[in-house]
């Protein structure tokens, strides 16, 4: 027998209305985040906090921005991440491509070792990392946040599954009208690539802009800080500015907020290929 309609529509209901409630309480801190920025001075500090400011005002945003110099955080958190995400496109693009299409000695084994890196933790190799950037010269430099980033396993390995679905025969034609590797990677693959491609520069963007433990380990002079360790050294400093902080912490989240709603079409697209084809 079918199941009534009443009941089905019912069920809907039902489970739409759990999913509406679990949004609304992922998206509440958030929500009072953004609401307590607005706040005059000392208003989130009362018993019970306050849902709604009573008086909006950009104080807070002024005062961030004149007294704490977070506006160069800003362009340096901005610097890095654009360098980061330009790099890794770049550098894993092109290897992913390679394990997937092009024939070389040890090609499998040497893609095994990189997935086998994957299960080391990332602190475990922050003393050798350190020491290396020492060596080149790169500590308490952009660079020296830049450069480890620039290339990694899991961009690798989400290039690679994505390219895999790329037909043999389209690059042998290519090859047999005489084109070289470099051209049917540009004019050729990268095209075919643009979903990965996006999803992967929102991962590295966000895995940039919001990295916090490698810039505090390898920066030490304030000038030199990302928004994420100047938003800590803040925090330090302004500890019963709730409102500051909250607009600091405005200010760090919604970059990323806005990179992701303007690409989530490429990003959804970039995952749900890459999981059919790989």
């Amino acid at each position: 027998m079918s199941r009534p309609v009443g009941g089905s529509r019912l069920q809907a209901l039902l489970v739409n209305g759990a999913l509406a409630a679990f949004a609304l309480l992922a998206l509440a801190p958030l929500a009072w985040m953004v609401s307590v920025s607005f706040m005059p001075m000392g208003e989130a500090s009362g018993f019970p906090p306050p849902l709604l400011p009573s008086a909006v005002t950009l104080d807070n945003y002024r005062e961030l921005f004149a007294r704490t110099g977070i506006g160069r955080a800003f362009a340096n958190s901005l610097a890095v991440s654009l360098g980061i995400t330009l790099g890794s496109l770049a550098i894993n693009t092109a290897a992913g491509y390679a394990f997937a299409k092009l024939r070389f000695r040890g090609r499998d084994r040497l893609f095994q070792a990189l997935l086998a890196a994957l299960v080391v933790p990332a602190q475990v190799a922050m003393l050798p990392l350190f020491l290396l950037m020492k060596q080149l010269g790169l500590v308490n430099t952009l660079g020296g946040v830049v450069v480890p980033a620039l290339a990694g396993v899991f961009g690798i390995f989400l290039v690679r599954q994505y390219a895999r679905s790329i037909p043999d025969a389209l690059l042998e034609a290519a090859r047999i009208d005489g084109a070289g590797e470099l051209r049917i990677f540009v004019q050729v693959v990268l095209p075919m690539l643009k979903p990965v491609l996006v999803t992967l520069a929102i991962f590295s963007f966000m895995a940039a802009w919001n990295d916090f433990m490698w810039p505090l380990i390898v920066l030490a002079d304030q000038e030199q800080y990302t928004l994420p360790v100047a938003l800590a050294a803040l925090s330090r400093e302004h500890i019963m500015d709730v409102e500051m902080m909250m607009a600091g912490a405005v200010v760090t989240v919604l970059p990323v907020l806005l990179l992701f709603l303007a690409l989530q079409r490429w990003y959804m697209q970039g995952l749900l290929l890459g999981s059919v084809k790989g």
